[in-house]
């Protein structure tokens, strides 16, 4: 047994160079054999000195003018150098004197891929696979895979994964690939029954349950992903994207303690992010769990500083406990990376006017109508405004444009009324109103909500009486 092979190996290489060089000046005639030459031309190679590497491979052909292998490490190399034509000459040479070399096939596909041939390389690929098995089969097949994804035939490209699987079932390379290649062509069935037949043969393969997991979820059948992301990670307890990917199945299903658990786990196991922060904010913000939603959106905010959607969320979180203070904060934070996002300068107006400031709060809501004339919820929000701030006059014009902005929402005979009816004009108020319960009578509650005082008047109280569910007694 050698003591020390490294040193030994480097003292070979260092005198196979010097025999090499005194080669080149014809100083010497010591012979170097075919798989030094190989060795001389990887060693400049790996010094990224292509120079050189290609140099030593002439030399050796000049020395071992039939040898496939070193025309194929000179194609190799001219490919590294986008000769591509000139790699290609070179490997239909190599290809008759040793037709049975898989490099042979992989770098003349590299070529023809390069010159935009991708037909070719098609054609040369799928007929090769019947040269060869095993390992090299495999190569070749992995090769056709990324030839058809970049002639964007994408379902073959499952094809042949789904090939490699059959003959290896355990090719973690292959199980990654065909996860993503599963969502992408949609083919979760074929992708169940593929991964099914891998676990009953091979039940501890954890990525084949993630896969099979992954693909139940693309059919939206949550609790058979769920099921089986838990035998993934019963093999592989530290198998941080099956609890992430768990995490958004309990999600899916409204279980957001359970989702909370798994996602929590992700925290364990990798390096935080953002994303995962934000989901934890969300299942604790659908549990009214305001605190807890905001601690985790701000731990989200700390990774990624320009989410404004990261502001905004916790802004919400704070004016559901009617902070408006705490929520203009974060919606000025939301609003410096994107000023025009109609959803923050709804709640901007929505603070605005729960602190008194109507015209600051008319403003922002005027933006949201601005950009989208038909939201219903701007039109709302703005009217709602003009009514509290005693704008009466407005409320009504603006009133009778969001009518005809949205296509007659009924809705907006309601807040007609109610502008008509503070601006002193009882009969044409009680006419509306009488309109807007022919059409609406289920959104009286807005209605009243805008003026609680007006069941006071006997008019009201009579039209409303004559309703019951959207029909006149």
């Amino acid at each position: 047994m050698r003591e020390n092979p490294y040193r030994e190996d480097r003292e070979e290489l260092k005198e196979l160079l010097m025999q090499y060089q005194n080669l080149k000046q014809g100083i010497s005639h010591s012979f170097i054999e075919e798989d030094a030459f190989e060795r001389i031309i990887d060693y400049f190679d790996e010094k990224d000195d292509m120079h050189s590497a290609l140099e030593a491979s002439e030399i050796a052909l000049e020395q071992f003018p039939y040898s496939a292998l070193l025309m194929i490490k000179k194609a190799d190399l001219l490919l590294a150098s986008r000769k591509y034509q000139e790699a290609l000459n070179i490997l239909e040479t190599a290809e008759l004197f040793d037709s049975n070399d898989v490099n042979l096939y992989i770098l003349k596909t590299d070529a023809y891929l390069a010159l935009d041939q991708q037909a070719k390389a098609v054609e040369l690929l799928e007929a090769a696979l019947n040269l060869f098995e095993g390992e090299e089969r495999l190569d070749l097949l992995f090769e056709l895979a990324d030839v058809y994804d970049d002639y964007e035939e994408f379902d073959k490209v499952f094809d042949c994964l789904k090939l490699i699987l059959e003959e290896e079932p355990n090719n973690e390379e292959a199980l990654y690939k065909i996860c993503f290649w599963t969502d992408f062509t949609g083919r979760n069935e074929e992708s169940i029954r593929v991964h099914q037949k891998i676990i009953d043969e091979y039940p501890y393969n954890e990525l084949a349950w993630f896969n099979m997991a992954a693909a139940f979820q693309g059919l939206k059948l949550y609790e058979k992903s769920i099921d089986a992301y838990q035998y993934a990670v019963a093999i592989d307890e530290k198998f941080d994207y099956a609890y992430r990917n768990m995490g958004d199945a309990y999600l899916r299903l409204r279980k957001y303690k359970e989702a909370i658990d798994v996602l929590e786990k992700v925290l364990e196991l990798a390096r935080p992010e953002d994303v995962i922060y934000e989901a934890i904010g969300h299942c604790y913000h659908r549990l009214g769990n305001y605190a807890q939603a905001r601690f985790h959106y701000k731990k989200a905010v700390h990774l990624n500083t320009d989410d404004s959607k990261l502001y905004y969320k916790i802004a919400v979180t704070y004016m559901l406990e009617e902070q408006w203070q705490s929520a203009l904060k974060h919606l000025e934070s939301a609003m410096r990376i994107h000023r025009s996002m109609t959803e923050y300068n709804l709640a901007m107006g929505e603070c605005r006017m729960n602190l008194g400031q109507y015209k600051e709060a008319i403003q922002y809501f005027s933006v949201v109508v601005r950009q989208k004339q038909k939201n219903v919820a701007g039109w709302e929000a703005l009217i709602r405004c003009l009514l509290k701030g005693e704008f009466y006059e407005e409320a009504l014009v603006q009133s009778v444009a969001a009518m005809k902005a949205t296509d007659g929402k009924p809705i907006f005979l309601f807040y007609q009324s109610t502008a008509l009816f503070v601006n002193g004009k009882t009969k044409e108020a009680l006419i509306r109103l009488e309109m807007a319960m022919d059409k609406a009578p289920k959104l009286l509650k807005k209605f009243i909500e805008l003026n609680p005082a007006i069941l006071q008047n006997n008019q009201v109280v009579d039209i409303v009486a004559r309703y019951k569910k959207g029909r006149k007694i």
